[in-house]
């Protein structure tokens, strides 16, 4: 007969199942549009601009709400925020599906990556509530992250083999898909919060004013990031959006030194391996998606492969998946969180370094191992990355620390694009030859290098900052039941 220990247990991961099915969900989503956009080009007959708005929508509605959306999981209930969000995604990703015009595109898009901005951090505070910290802990968010790592790796293939079908396909499979996870979720997911007056969650009303700052602040930093793919295109109205962006983030925190109870505790951003975890983030997504997205220009632009061998040239990134929930954890556990993400952020950019001299009459069998070498990158890198996300941060505002973290992924992943698009563009200038496109891409391919080692750089001075850190005073209290072992585990 089995315990309730047993029972809870059993519960606990079945819980993570569903939660890692969504993020699997979002990543997933991202990437098969991605490889959709020349057939939805071609049926709807979109222009340039409303073809790139299409992408921009949905990094403008998930990086301009993301901090929102962290706080109200931590405010307003994760399991309540989490399952609502999930229904708006499954509603608004089936009406791209039916799109017919390319405003409808933009519509669905936008309104499915607010509903990511909300989704992703309740989904990582309910892992970590569910969780206790220790190996239990460090486990599900290895599997948490590996599955996400997944999501993106895994929708370039999927993603080409459903627009060989027909491109309303990429919207419809996640229906379906979310479909089933909103079945298992409504059951098994519970509010982990202890059962009190205030359900668990922390006391206070909801800032508005600073949401309503932030999120213009956010919305108008991530339309100036996606602006610069196209500098010469109305540089002052890219000036604008950023100059605006900032002072709208000046107004915010001055509104959030004087609000009783602000959406953002800016305390939090006194943890400088908080911030170090951010920006490395931050940086790691930039290299990847910037690269990923110089691939596809490679092998089907220069090299004429179809979107179908494209993905499955790019399906040995997908390592990540086995790797992460399986050989990271214990990686982590022997040498430590940090040392385990240094290690992944090295091998991604020697992985970017060896891309450099790129031919176009490379055999695949040249580029495989490279691609590997990325895939385990990305499994020594995301899975501490997230594993940092919330570390040493309060129970009650881990829905904060993932919305700064899913934010911090988000422009990584945007400026990422928009800056090797914008190298690219330049280094190609009216140029038409494929040597002049095979000459514009290596120059762009120095950004995703670039910026892989300056987030080994962070980490390596986290690292140096941990080893020279002062002893901790004895007798203060420790967040895990083995003290000697925790500074091994954390970012610093």
């Amino acid at each position: 007969m089995s315990t309730p220990a047993a029972r809870m247990d059993g519960r606990a991961w079945a819980s993570l199942f569903v939660l890692c099915g969504a993020v699997f969900l979002e990543g997933i989503d991202v990437a098969m549009l991605n490889v959709a956009l020349p057939s939805i080009r071609a049926d709807l007959g979109l222009s340039t601009g409303m073809l790139s708005g299409v992408i921009s929508a949905y990094v403008l509605g998930y990086g301009g709400f993301m901090l929102l959306g962290g706080r109200a999981a931590d405010l307003l209930g994760r399991r309540r925020v989490f399952l609502f969000w999930l229904v708006v995604f499954l509603a608004f990703s089936g009406l791209g599906g039916f799109a017919t015009e390319g405003w409808m595109l933009l519509i669905a898009r936008f309104v499915t990556g607010v509903a990511s901005a909300f989704m992703m951090p309740a989904g990582l505070a309910l892992v970590t509530a569910t969780f206790p910290a220790g190996p239990a802990r460090t486990k599900a968010l290895g599997v948490y992250a590996g599955t996400a790592a997944g999501g993106y790796t895994l929708g370039l293939v999927v993603g080409g083999l459903l627009t060989a079908i027909g491109w309303r396909w990429v919207f419809f499979a996640p229906v379906i898909l979310a479909a089933l996870i909103l079945t298992a979720a409504i059951p098994l997911i519970k509010e982990p919060d202890a059962p009190d007056a205030l359900g668990g969650r922390p006391r206070g009303g909801f800032d508005l004013v600073g949401a309503f700052s932030v999120t213009g602040a956010m919305l108008l930093l991530a339309y100036g990031v996606v602006r610069l793919e196209r500098p010469s295109h109305g540089a002052a109205l890219t000036a604008c959006a950023f100059a605006g962006g900032l002072a709208l983030l000046a107004a915010f925190v001055a509104i959030e030194r004087r609000a009783a109870s602000p959406l953002l505790r800016l305390g939090i951003l006194r943890s400088a391996a908080l911030v170090r975890t951010n920006l490395s983030a931050a940086l790691f997504l930039a290299a990847f998606a910037g690269f990923q997205f110089l691939m596809t220009l490679y092998l089907q632009e220069l090299r004429g492969w179809t979107t179908w061998q494209t993905g499955l040239a790019m399906l040995v990134v997908g390592i990540d998946t086995v790797l992460a929930p399986t050989l990271t954890p214990r990686l982590v556990g022997r040498f430590g969180n940090l040392r385990v993400l240094l290690g992944g952020l090295v091998l991604a950019a020697v992985a970017y370094g060896l891309f450099l001299p790129v031919t176009l009459d490379w055999a695949y069998t040249i580029m495989f191992p490279i691609i590997a070498l990325l895939g385990v990158a990305f499994a020594l890198a995301y899975g501490p990355l997230t594993m940092a996300a919330t570390d040493g941060v309060d129970e009650s505002e881990h829905g904060l620390a993932g919305g700064l973290f899913y934010t911090s992924i988000q422009f990584g992943t945007a400026l990422g694009l928009s800056a090797v698009t914008a190298v690219q563009v330049a280094a190609l200038g009216g140029a038409t030859s494929p040597g002049a496109g095979l000459d514009a891409l290596r120059t762009a391919l120095a950004v995703p290098f670039a910026a892989a080692l300056l987030a080994a750089l962070i980490t390596a001075l986290g690292l140096r900052a941990r080893a020279t850190a002062p002893a901790a005073v004895p007798g203060a209290p420790s967040r895990t039941a083995e003290p000697a072992q925790e500074p091994d585990k954390t970012v610093a």
